[in-house]
C-alpha cells in the first residue's frame, strides 16, 4: 500500500523508497498524536497535530510538531526517522556531506568578499 501524505506524489514515492531500503515497514511503527502548542493559533492548541513516532526494532523515537497539520507532521516524522537510521548506518557519509557543504559556503563567501573588494577598488580608482 503506497504512502499517502499531503505532499507531492514524488515526495511520497521517495519516502516510500527510502523506507524500503532501510527496511522500515508501517507495522514496525508505533504512532501517537499529541497536542503540539506554540505558534499556530487555536488549531494547534485544540487539535492533536504533533506526531510521536516510535520505530519498535531500533527503539528510535521521533517527535515532530513542525507543521500545523497532522498529515505533514506524519510525513516529516517518517522523513526524520529515515535520516536518523541513515546516519546510524553510515556516519561517514553524513560527515563528508557536512564538510562539503561547509567548503561550498566558504568558497561562496570568499568569492563575495573578492567581488566586493574589486568593486571598492574600481570606485577608488575611478577619476570621474
Amino acid at each position: 500500500m503506497p504512502l499517502t501524505f499531503p505532499v507531492s506524489v514524488e515526495k511520497n514515492l521517495s519516502l516510500q523508497r527510502r523506507m524500503e531500503v532501510l527496511g522500515i515497514s508501517e507495522k514496525d511503527l508505533n504512532e501517537r498524536f499529541i497536542q503540539s502548542g506554540g505558534k499556530g493559533g487555536q488549531n494547534v492548541n485544540k487539535v492533536a497535530t504533533a506526531v510521536h513516532l516510535v520505530h519498535i526494532p531500533s527503539g528510535k523515537q521521533i517527535k515532530c510538531s513542525v507543521y500545523r497539520t497532522q498529515g505533514l507532521n506524519r510525513y516529516k516524522a517518517r522523513d526524520l526517522l529515515c535520516l536518523e537510521l541513515e546516519r546510524e548506518l553510515d556516519p561517514t557519509k553524513s560527515e563528508s556531506s557536512i564538510q562539503k557543504l561547509r567548503k561550498k559556503k566558504q568558497n561562496k563567501y570568499r568569492k563575495a568578499i573578492k567581488k566586493k573588494l574589486e568593486k571598492e577598488k574600481l570606485e577608488w580608482n575611478d577619476p570621474m
